[in-house]
């Protein structure tokens, strides 16, 4: 008999609910707290009030309860068939000194796995075929000691399908839902990632971006987001967009939870030429940037142009600038970011013209019966329209099939100029003109209702573009929320400043305690 996807895709569900069950109803050893942080968690394991075992169950545990189950979050696309055993070889090694020993991280759906776990970005098309090898930064991560729980669900194609998409759906993972209120969206890309930190279903995740894909989510869900300067982290082995643009990042609850997590994921690689520089500039340990006094005298630039979409969300921005002011640094309102109503045409040209190029090179790369070209997946998803397409098209994926090679001047020039305006003219000039040490504008507004029939509907998040255009670093932190629901505060600055901006962060993180975990209710019983 033949399977087709659809029913391959069911069947590895049923596989991760069964192998769930088979983990809780185990002896689930000693408890482990509600939202542990990285500290707090391998302090527990170095005293041995509990064992990594212990702690993959209770994330197993949760998965089921609120993921699969109860609310139903639709957060993690597939659980790793081997959590239990890399638990149980990391309970029985001698070296416990990694930075992430013992620490649960889940992965989005395009960062390639050469294990047990499936890499599809989200697509049914990609359920035949795997990666030759662990990416890159997975291999990292797997050196660090961190248990590889699951993949997380995303947009599919990391929302580079259609114009007219919901974010956080995908054929193969459906809709995930936003945990402080799950008729509203988790935004994307990353929306796996978000949600699953958000709700504690791991300690850390790793999300990527090309632009917003990381901080978006990270906002949304009432999380740290960082998105790094393009070339820190590599790309090698993540199914891609931009070359230009893509870079990997962490999602956590905690400024210092994802300063530990970029300083594991961070490093050059000979594979991703971006990191060239890293090779005799080795990144530092980003731990030791996490200063309560780091935002004395700083100058910050309020970038209000961003600001002023929602009355109630600048109530919320103008106290975490009180905040900023309290601390010590030295507050510029407002600062001009020039060149933004400058980008959006030139991105899109030069994203369609990479993706092409980028997505090509993955697929031929890969084992298996799936597609191995972009033309190969349209052909798919056509031929299997009533899985994959059932709320919007592939539009997106046509424009890109309908450019040429990264040679054509429309591209070349398209790109030149949306980076340099983006960049040099944009965030550079705004931060020399006023001396700045970073600019500060809200992520987004509160989460939307998820539309599967009209698509999104992001209030804010403008500024999300210049810095993803430009490569540059990008890190949202939890302000508040709105009617119950999360909003980011974003700071940016220029090409390689994140340890500037961890500083900034965790020291507006630390003065505002502005985070508030989402209210879940659920039977966290382990199944009969």
């Amino acid at each position: 008999m033949r399977l087709n996807s659809a029913t391959v895709a069911r069947a590895i569900v049923a596989l991760t609910a069964v192998l769930i069950a088979s983990a809780v109803a185990a002896d689930s050893g000693p408890g482990v707290p509600a939202e542990p942080d990285v500290r707090q968690l391998q302090a527990a394991l170095k005293a041995h009030r509990t064992t990594v075992t212990a702690v993959a169950q209770h994330y197993l545990q949760r998965i089921n309860a609120l993921d699969v189950q109860g609310p139903a979050l639709h957060s993690i696309i597939q659980v790793n068939p081997d959590a239990a055993a890399l638990a149980a070889q990391l309970d029985a090694g001698s070296a416990q000194a990694g930075v992430l020993f013992g620490v649960p991280v889940v992965l989005k759906d395009n960062i390639e796995t050469a294990d047990r776990m499936l890499t599809t970005a989200g697509s049914l098309a990609l359920l035949g075929s795997r990666p030759r090898q662990d990416a890159f930064i997975v291999r990292k991560l797997r050196t660090s000691g961190a248990l590889l729980l699951a993949k997380t669900n995303l947009s599919e194609w990391a929302n580079f399908r259609s114009n007219r998409s919901t974010s956080g759906w995908s054929g193969r993972g459906g809709l995930t839902r936003n945990p402080y209120d799950t008729t509203r969206n988790a935004c994307g890309s990353s929306s796996g990632s978000g949600v699953a930190v958000a709700a504690d279903l791991t300690v850390l995740a790793v999300g990527t971006e090309t632009d917003g894909s990381v901080v978006c989510p990270s906002s949304f869900n009432g999380i740290v987001g960082i998105k790094p300067t393009v070339g820190l982290v590599s790309r090698s082995g993540i199914i891609p967009i931009s070359a230009k643009q893509d870079t990997a990042g962490p999602m956590a609850r905690s400024v210092a939870d994802a300063a530990a997590l970029l300083t594991v994921l961070a490093g050059y690689d000979p594979d991703d030429p971006a990191t060239a520089p890293l090779k005799t500039a080795p990144p530092p340990d980003y731990r030791k940037f996490l200063d309560t006094g780091a935002l004395r005298g700083k100058r910050i630039g309020v970038v209000r142009k961003f600001a002023g979409f929602d009355d109630e969300v600048d109530v919320v921005f103008n106290q975490a600038l009180q905040v900023l002011q309290a601390q010590g640094a030295i507050i510029v309102d407002p600062v001009e970011l020039p060149n933004t109503d400058k980008l959006a045409a030139d991105e899109k040209t030069a994203l369609l013209y990479e993706f092409k190029d980028g997505l090509n090179r993955n697929l031929a790369a890969r084992i298996g019966t799936a597609p191995r070209s972009l033309a190969e997946v349209i052909a798919w998803n056509k031929a299997h329209a009533a899985q994959e397409m059932p709320w919007f098209g592939q539009d997106v994926l046509i424009d890109a099939q309908a450019k040429g090679p990264l040679t054509e001047a429309a591209y070349v020039q398209a790109r030149e100029r949306a980076q340099r305006l983006a960049g040099r003219d944009g965030i550079d000039a705004a931060l020399a003109h006023d001396h700045l040490d970073a600019l500060v504008a809200p992520t987004a507004g509160p989460a939307h209702v998820s539309d599967l029939i009209d698509g999104d509907h992001v209030l804010g998040g403008d500024i999300t573009a210049p810095p993803a255009i430009a490569g540059y670093p990008h890190i949202t932190v939890p302000m508040g929320a709105v009617h119950g629901l999360p909003v980011g505060l974003s700071f940016v600055g220029t090409a390689f400043s994140e340890p500037k901006l961890i500083g900034i962060a965790y020291a507006y993180e630390q003065a505002s305690h502005a985070r508030q975990p989402p209210h879940l209710r659920a039977d966290l019983k382990a199944p009969n």
